[in-house]
């Protein structure tokens, strides 16, 4: 097949998949909407309100598990460091102290452990897999989140603030926001995903924690079973997300982030991701069987 018409087919495919993809996003009563997808092999792409800002809600944990990470190959810390599990911290606004409530968190373990101490490893864990609060707070305490913020700006998430822990009250109610967009997040995606975020093991262990993710009813969820998938999400009131690296079996990977704001039903807002997600897998595969086929004619 020449080259033209692949490109040119490929062109009318990633229309096609923008207008579904807008279609199914004008289905749903959502206020703001970002998606941004990106195939790391054929560069194929599409990108809807990706620029947007959104609450980051828990994909901030991303950039923090990073700079951990980095720290560990600069010899600063090991994973194997422990911290005493604490449920009393600082506000950026005042610096007065405040508690996270055990019934906002989506993991209670270590509310059951305050004064022993847990393994920076187990915290990392248990921040990405079930995105613990606590375990956040305590790692955001260990590594400073500017530092984070600006790890995550040198990787080229150049819009994405990382300013603070969770449930910080008197922050949030002075506009003081951990915000990212859909493009900051598939930026700091595709760095783990080629080994430029942290050393080659360090990004190979992140991917495997996020491969880890126990909460799969949005991105995962669109996907035919078996499909792996390296990811993170965030809720809070009327906000959800999720921010993914998949593996469709066989061939490479892609980025797909899709943010929403203004559903107030989880099951809702969880249904719009994965549908997105599906309509991206479909055009994925189509893209890339065109793609062999232009190959084994060439």
């Amino acid at each position: 097949m020449p080259l033209l018409l692949l490109l040119l087919l490929t062109s009318q495919s990633d229309s096609s998949l923008g207008s579904r993809v807008k279609t199914r996003i004008a289905q749903a009563p959502a206020r703001a909407v970002g998606v941004y997808y990106r195939d790391l092999t054929t560069g194929d792409s599409l990108t809807v309100g990706s620029a947007v800002r959104f609450h980051a809600a828990s994909t901030m944990k991303i950039p923090v598990m990073i700079q951990l990470f980095r720290d560990r190959d600069a010899g600063l810390l090991s994973l194997d460091d422990s911290i005493t599990i604490t449920n009393t911290f600082r506000s950026i606004a005042d610096s007065s102290p405040y508690l996270l409530d055990v019934t906002d968190d989506s993991d209670s373990s270590l509310y059951k452990r305050l004064g022993q101490r847990a393994s920076i490893r187990e915290l990392i864990e248990l921040m990405e897999t079930v995105s613990s609060n606590l375990a956040t707070n305590l790692l955001i305490a260990k590594v400073d989140a500017k530092r984070a913020n600006a790890t995550a700006h040198a990787l080229g998430a150049d819009s994405i603030l990382v300013l603070r822990g969770v449930e910080d009250g008197k922050a949030y109610r002075a506009g003081l926001n951990n915000t990212t967009t859909a493009r900051d997040l598939a930026t700091i995606l595709r760095s783990i995903e080629e080994g430029k975020a942290a050393s080659p093991e360090a990004t190979h262990e992140m991917l495997e924690i996020m491969l880890g993710q126990e909460f799969n009813e949005k991105i995962p969820a669109g996907l035919p079973p078996g499909v792996r998938v390296a990811h993170k999400t965030g809720e809070i009131t009327a906000v959800s997300h999720d921010a993914a690296i998949v593996y469709p079996t066989g061939r490479k990977p892609y980025v797909l982030v899709v943010l929403t704001r203004g559903i107030s039903d989880g099951a809702r807002s969880a249904k719009l991701i994965a549908d997105i997600s599906s309509l991206v897998f479909s055009h994925n595969t189509a893209v890339h069987a065109l793609h062999a086929a232009t190959l084994s004619n060439n």
